[in-house]
């Protein structure tokens, strides 16, 4: 059996049901900005329950102009978590800031009783991420942001759908980043981005930037860049939110089904926490485990695409040598980092191939035990 990683191939095999929408696009010329791109940006609003959308070009660009909407300048120090995706730390150097990183909890999160620890009088953001489409402690970060009147950007690019107490993420910061790069949960053919904002300033702000900083066709009110959603996949973007509760409850299906069947596995496969408070949208689903390199090759072997998401925290990669980390001063970052492993979990599995990766596991640690 095989347990693909990329279901893209399954997902737009049928294009038909985009097509009369593309082609009113064409006929309308509209390639920049434009109805489609606002319709987009309503509907993802009123699906999350925020006031503002700006869609971006891809959610790196989103990260970078949230940082810049709170005023973030070189010299600046902006609070992050060590295990996540590039784009996070990439951002903020992108501004000409610090990160500065804190280590994780057992959920892949940022460590919220290290933050306080973390800030200085240069620190100009928190940045928590809700990665792999786990919210992070948002309600422990804002208690400790307001305190010190610290905007809270949350990157919520993995993590549209996910929840806390009923609210959306990304929904809870200042302003907040998404991404829907094709394997995010809310994904388009290529890259697009937005950002959610209930602040009317920063909204205006960015709609100006985003787009050169045009106030119309001949007047330029601020040096801005081309930051710019596509139209094209603004079109693919809002057919596809109709059907995000539909694709999060398949992945927390799937999710629930590979807990249950690796939760006698304790000696050897680690499950995070699933506080009840928390919707979890399974952008990646992540454990940790013994002997990890040898079982992700294994899995690999009998047709499942195991994947490691990874394997080296980011104040130990090369570029960032220059903000003087090391080796231990984040340890669980770290041991995450040596144990980690996704697997596959998306709406174009089934229950055969859960059962199939759980089968697999079991086989490899009873061979080697």
């Amino acid at each position: 059996m095989r347990v693909h990683y990329n279901y893209l191939g399954d997902q737009f095999a049928s294009f038909n049901e985009y097509l009369p929408d593309l082609q009113a696009l064409v006929a309308s010329g509209e390639f920049t900005l434009g109805p489609y791109v606002d319709k987009f940006e309503k509907k993802f609003a009123d699906y999350i329950g925020v006031k503002h959308v700006i869609s971006t070009n891809n959610g790196t660009d989103a990260l970078i102009l949230s940082l810049k909407a709170v005023n973030t300048k070189p010299g600046d120090e902006v609070i992050t978590v060590a295990n996540t995706f590039i784009a996070t730390a990439g951002a903020i150097v992108a501004v000409g800031a610090k990160p500065v990183f804190v280590d994780c909890d057992n959920r892949f999160s940022i460590a919220v009783n290290q933050i306080e620890n973390a800030i200085t009088p240069k620190t100009k953001a928190i940045i928590p991420v809700h990665w792999a489409g786990c919210p992070a402690d948002i309600c422990g970060v804002l208690s400790i942001a307001n305190k010190h009147n610290i905007p809270v950007i949350e990157d919520a690019c993995p993590a549209v759908g996910a929840q806390v107490n009923g609210q959306f993420v990304g929904s809870f910061g200042k302003v907040n980043a998404f991404s829907m790069h094709p394997l995010k949960p809310l994904n388009v053919m290529g890259d697009g981005g937005m950002i959610a904002t209930n602040d009317d300033e920063i909204a205006n702000w960015l709609k100006l930037y985003r787009n050169h900083g045009l106030s119309d066709r001949n007047h330029v009110t601020l040096w801005g860049v081309n930051a710019r959603l596509q139209p094209f996949q603004a079109v693919i973007g809002t057919k596809l939110i109709d059907q995000m509760e539909s694709l999060i409850q398949i992945r927390n299906q799937f999710a629930r089904q590979l807990d249950k069947g690796l939760a006698d596995l304790p000696q050897f496969v680690s499950i995070p926490e699933r506080p009840a408070e928390m919707r979890e949208v399974y952008q990646l689903y992540l454990i940790t485990v013994k002997k990890r390199n040898e079982l992700v090759v294994y899995l690999n072997q009998v047709g499942i695409e195991a994947k490691i998401h990874y394997p080296i925290p980011l104040h130990l990669q090369n570029a960032a040598t220059q903000f003087g980390y090391k080796k231990g001063d984040f340890p669980i970052a770290e041991q995450q980092a040596n144990d980690i492993l996704t697997l596959p979990n998306h709406q174009y599995l089934t229950s055969a191939h859960i059962d199939y990766m759980i089968d697999q596991i079991h086989t490899f640690y009873k061979r080697d035990s």
